[in-house]
């Protein structure tokens, strides 16, 4: 009697366990078939091939990209080369994206591996990007004053902490 109690125990536990999963896949759509969908506005932009990380807009139209994230795990498309920061104008008609120049005494450029970006804009409209870096697979924020009209980020200064990683 004790094993057909055991057992018809275990068999009721095991269907609501089935059911349960089968609830969770179910409201997870985890077998939904994907169908592919082609944008109409959709364009690749020339000088972003490399791949993108984050995108930081102005209420000017100006974007911010970084590009070049180096990662374990993560896919890199141009392993030889240091990360980089792109300026794109959304107002013009056919938007093109242009290096910013990082210019300062003390930033190595070589082992720039930007993350994460964001901007503040001071009240006399200077606009400061903050960008999440991880040289050497550490962290740090390197913060930079926008130059619009040399179109250049001055580096002013690298934040490091032990608890940033």
């Amino acid at each position: 009697m004790a094993k057909l109690t055991l057992l018809t125990l275990l068999g009721l536990g095991l269907a609501l366990f089935r059911d349960h999963r089968a609830s969770y896949q179910t409201r997870l759509n985890a077998f939904q078939e994907i169908t592919p969908v082609e944008l109409p506005n959709c364009n690749l932009v020339k000088g972003i091939e490399t791949g993108s990380e984050d995108l930081e807009i102005l209420p000017n139209g100006l974007a911010f990209i970084s590009s070049g994230l180096k990662y374990p795990g993560i896919k890199s498309f141009a392993s030889d080369q240091p990360g980089k920061i792109l300026l794109m104008d959304l107002n013009e008609e056919d938007p093109t994206v242009l290096e910013l120049r990082v210019i300062g005494s003390n930033f190595d450029q070589s082992s720039f591996n930007p993350h994460g970006i964001s901007t503040f804009t001071d009240e006399d409209n200077t606009v400061y990007l903050l960008v999440v870096n991880h040289p050497d697979f550490k962290s740090t924020v390197e913060l930079f004053k926008f130059q619009e009209e040399e179109k250049s980020l001055l580096h002013l200064k690298t934040i490091k902490h032990k608890l940033l990683p």
